[in-house]
């Protein structure tokens, strides 16, 4: 992730935090929506798990696969606890998009992007406080609008394959190698040259 994006991000989480009177105030519900975008192995699960440790949040895993109905995804929603972090991860291969319209089947309303949203919206919302929820895709292209909106996912982060000026932060952070370094300009040749090769794909 490049410096400018991580500070963006940090400070919108500080923020978010700090802002209990505000939400109050206001009327709104106590919750920010992020989106993760972009190839895969870019590091989309690992941000998620550095949020939570640097608000010391709980993190809800939701695999959408294994609910079959509307009340099911209510009942699991309802059970998270305040200072928390909902995932779902591959929203887009998650449930049926395009679907805002309530399908039955037997008893149960199936679950759809509309009962996804209106629970988000509306029950998990205001039953707690501090609530976080991530939304990741490598193809965010595909989603419906109404998943992408401000209030639903208000901050939307491109996680693209690492950039020279990243893996120097890397080698810092992690080599303690802060100054200029031999390899660093066959290493910043290969990425350029990675790069061109995936966009010619």
């Amino acid at each position: 992730m490049e410096p400018e994006i991580k500070k963006e991000l940090m400070e919108d989480l500080e923020r978010f935090v700090k802002r209990r009177e505000y939400y109050k105030k206001v009327g709104k519900a106590w919750k920010r929506g992020y989106l993760l975008y972009g190839p895969p192995g870019t590091g989309k699960s690992s941000l998620i798990a550095a949020m939570a440790n640097y608000l010391k949040f709980d993190i809800y895993d939701l695999e959408l696969a294994n609910l079959h109905s509307n009340s099911a995804l209510r009942s699991l929603l309802v059970s998270t606890g305040n200072r928390s972090i909902l995932v779902i991860e591959d929203i887009d291969c998650s449930v049926d998009l395009q679907d805002r319209k309530v399908r039955y089947g037997g008893s149960d309303p199936k679950l759809t992007l509309s009962g996804l949203l209106n629970f988000i919206d509306g029950l998990w919302s205001s039953c707690g406080d501090e609530r976080i929820i991530v939304f990741t895709t490598n193809h965010k292209d595909k989603l419906d609008p109404a998943l992408l909106r401000p209030g639903r996912m208000d901050m939307h982060i491109n996680m693209s394959y690492c950039t020279p000026k990243g893996f120097r932060l890397l080698a810092s952070n992690y080599l303690s190698i802060h100054d200029h370094h031999q390899l660093f300009g066959e290493i910043d040749e290969l990425m350029q040259g990675e790069r061109r090769w995936k966009k010619m794909r």
